[in-house]
């Protein structure tokens, strides 16, 4: 499951942090923020760097471990998305629930 050609000093994976997602080393960023962050949110490495204290090699790892994974880590964050919006539909908060009687009444 390790890309042994991403330094371990950089990324790892243990299944009691995250789920399992393969994250930056002693942090809880998952390779799946830093990559929303730079690539839908347009945010730099650099920036992404600096907003969370990393070092810039990590970023650059994580960038680098996610091009190496995309299609499982897309996959996993599109399963992710499913499960949020079933949990959404089958439980709506109080606040949910409160607007719809409010706008039938």
């Amino acid at each position: 499951m390790f890309n042994s050609l991403v330094s371990q000093e950089h990324i790892e994976i243990s299944p009691a942090v995250r789920g399992g997602k393969p994250r930056i080393v002693g942090t809880r960023i998952a390779v799946e923020d830093v990559a929303v962050m730079h690539l839908k949110m347009a945010y730099s490495l650099m920036e992404i760097a600096g907003k969370y204290n990393l070092a810039l090699s990590s970023v650059y790892a994580a960038m680098a471990y996610y091009f190496d994974h995309r299609e499982e880590i897309d996959r996993r964050m599109e399963e992710d998305d499913e499960l949020v919006a079933a949990l959404k539909r089958n439980h709506p908060s109080r606040l949910q629930q409160k607007l719809r009687l409010l706008r039938s009444e």
